[in-house]
């Protein structure tokens, strides 16, 4: 068996967790490889809303196990908070979820510094979600990360406060005084103090060393599909750096955040919005200003998950998805909020950019530093609820043609249409 791979091909929320919610009853294992609570999969089902932000989302199916791999860092405060939620909704976590020994912890001081550095940037904000992301993979990567598996060791605390301590130093030789600043509406102490109360709840959360778990599970012919968090066009390599993510978001990701190897994966589904969208700041070229752009963002519920933010909201965009699909390898796709256009009497698509007196259909390392005008070509809008469809079929032909458009440009087949946020309201072709 090889390990599938789900993730998403734009800037993310492109509706991945409504996807894996919908394939996990065909998989033994759903694995988060990357990313942390900066990520919100919401999916709807059985009249009720629900959203994910640590925990993968095959987690309402009791029969498939959910992995939080190396590659996730967790906030401890904010995992304690959805498993309450589960819980609230009937579902015991506990059950069918474990961590991986690996997976670096969030501390308090990470989103601190994370708001101080975002404050210390000005006007040239990245746009974080102050989740406290980027200085824990920092701290990964510079070897002074805590652990998963270092909750139980009795030089825990020595160990929080050292890190802290270093943190703090940090914040104050940027000459802003991090006491301004509060997490989640608490103060630091107060924060701190539920962030160790989270500690022993996530101490019962069954640990594992999952690239053991994950290549056995594979050996004894159980089937494994890898989620990804944010999309690839944050990716820290590949993305519109620096607006970007700081963890691996593409396929590759799965290797380094699950601990399997390149021959062990599969099926890679990349999975996009009929349109674009973003939060937060960073180059987006088909970006609508406009009142298309107010009502795609109004129709679609187009604010973030995790932040609240409103999205910014525009056009489909071909040599972006293009990347993203070489990037990744992707063998199918899968296209979101169709009926979010359903309003639209003409559809436009980005086929190129004009740079520099140019036409190009590279999303360049040039491309993406300057600004570019991009080049549409216009369809017949569908102007037609698609949400109470049920087959391929009962699809407007304007739509099929939409469909038959996009496979042509990427070489790649759809195998899955969302026509509406519920998980029944999926077609698969």
């Amino acid at each position: 068996m090889k390990v599938d791979v789900l993730l998403g091909l734009q800037w993310g929320d492109e509706g991945k967790g409504k996807i894996v919610d919908v394939l996990s009853a065909n998989y033994d294992i759903i694995a988060r490889f990357q990313g942390g609570p900066n990520a919100g999969h919401t999916l709807e089902m059985d009249g009720f809303k629900h959203v994910l932000h640590t925990i993968p989302s095959g987690i309402f199916h009791s029969d498939t196990l959910n992995v939080i791999g190396n590659g996730v860092i967790i906030d401890p405060f904010i995992l304690k908070k959805e498993i309450g939620l589960l819980k609230g909704r009937g579902i015991n976590p506990f059950d069918n979820l474990v961590v991986s020994k690996r997976a670096h912890l969030i501390l308090p001081s990470h989103r601190l510094l994370d708001a101080v550095n975002e404050k210390s940037r000005g006007n040239e904000k990245i746009g974080s979600t102050l989740k406290g992301i980027g200085p824990t993979y920092t701290d990964k990567t510079a070897r002074n990360g805590i652990r998963i598996g270092d909750i139980f060791a009795p030089d825990f605390r020595d160990r929080y406060n050292h890190l802290k301590d270093l943190h703090l130093k940090t914040a104050t030789s940027t000459g802003i005084d991090p006491t301004q600043f509060s997490i989640d509406g608490a103060s630091f102490e107060e924060y701190e103090r539920q962030w160790f109360e989270a500690i022993e709840t996530v101490k019962l959360i069954k640990q594992v060393d999952s690239e053991y778990l994950i290549n056995e599970a594979l050996k004894e012919g159980k089937s494994v599909l890898a989620e990804g968090a944010q999309g690839t066009l944050l990716d820290v390599d590949f993305g519109s750096y620096p607006y970007v993510t700081s963890s691996s978001t593409i396929s590759a990701g799965v290797c380094t955040g699950l601990g399997v190897s390149p021959n062990k994966i599969g099926k890679i589904i990349g999975v996009f919005k009929a349109y674009c969208t973003r939060v937060g700041s960073g180059p987006f070229p088909t970006e609508q200003i406009n009142a298309d752009g107010e009502q795609m963002r109004d129709l679609g519920h187009e604010f973030g998950a995790t932040t609240g933010r409103a999205r910014r909201c525009g056009w489909l965009d071909i040599p972006a998805l293009n990347y993203s699909v070489m990037i990744n390898g992707v063998t199918e796709l899968v296209i979101m909020k169709a009926d979010v256009l359903s309003c639209f009497d003409k559809i436009k698509v980005c086929t190129a950019y004009k740079f520099e007196d140019q036409l190009t259909d590279k999303l360049s390392y040039e491309a993406v530093q300057a600004e570019v005008t991009p080049v549409y070509e216009e369809f017949e809008g569908w102007k037609s609820d698609l949400t109470k469809a049920k087959t391929e079929s009962a699809l407007p032909d304007s739509f099929i043609n939409y469909i038959k458009y996009i496979e042509k440009q990427t070489g790649v087949g759809i195998s899955m249409v969302s026509v509406g946020p519920d998980r029944l309201q999926t077609i698969e072709r």
